[in-house]
């Protein structure tokens, strides 16, 4: 099935209450545990980078499991960021990506949950990614999975979001219609110079991107840094 791009932003109030009131706990518990066991020396304390954090659900999470961490969470919908609530270690920032102008440079970790399959060109999380990390930043990206057909979209909807409102059910649909596939990220991945990054699946719904940026990352001749506003 072809990937089938969706709006790059939940500006719609209703559309932002709805994901906010939803409930991803099945999916979004597991981050900060597999988090956890992929980084089992992370430090302490860092300054994380949380790139299209919605309604922040995901952004407190991990502020719970990791007690020394700061945030400066970004997305360019005000919709979605009315709906986070207030966390004095995250700091909200409304804007774009790649161009969002961000108060620190470097970050220790950059997340981010169920932004990729909303932009029209991937590569404007991988330049973020790129920009914003040093050697030895780690990398934690996750999102929707593309399945083989329609009907297995439907399905998933079924399975996951039977009992949410309608204006959710068909958004679900659209975004893992808009979701790419694992070799899809792998080839992101290549074209933005970041071979450190490993790419699996995690659910029957879900992959994940995570590994820790070497001193030795560049950016393969040849590959332009575009610039356009896009983000969740």
């Amino acid at each position: 099935m072809q990937r089938i791009p969706e709006p790059e932003l939940m500006s719609d109030d209703e559309q932002a209450l709805a994901y906010a009131q939803a409930d991803f706990d099945s999916a979004h518990s597991r981050y900060p545990i597999l988090f956890a066991r992929l980084f089992p020396n992370r430090p302490r304390r860092a300054l994380v980078l949380d790139i299209g954090c919605g309604p922040c659900d995901v952004t407190r999470r991990f502020a719970k499991a990791n007690p020394g961490y700061r945030f400066h969470a970004v997305d360019g919908s005000p919709a979605m960021l009315k709906q986070a609530k207030r966390h004095p270690r995250i700091k909200l920032i409304c804007g774009f990506v790649p161009n969002v102008k961000l108060p620190a440079h470097p970050y220790d970790l950059i997340v981010s949950s169920s932004l990729l399959h909303h932009l029209h060109d991937p590569q404007f999380l991988w330049q973020t990614v790129r920009r914003y990390s040093r050697p030895g930043t780690m990398v934690f990206v996750v999102d929707l999975r593309r399945p083989a057909t329609r009907a297995a979209a439907r399905a998933i909807v079924r399975k996951y979001s039977a009992g949410e409102p309608a204006v959710l059910q068909r958004d679900f649909f659209n975004s893992l219609l808009a979701s790419f596939t694992v070799p899809d990220v792998r080839q992101q991945l290549r074209e933005a110079g970041l071979h450190c990054l490993g790419v699996r699946t995690i659910s029957d719904r879900h992959l994940m991107v995570a590994g820790q940026v070497p001193s030795q990352s560049r950016v393969p001749s040849g590959q332009p840094r575009r610039r356009r506003r896009a983000s969740k």
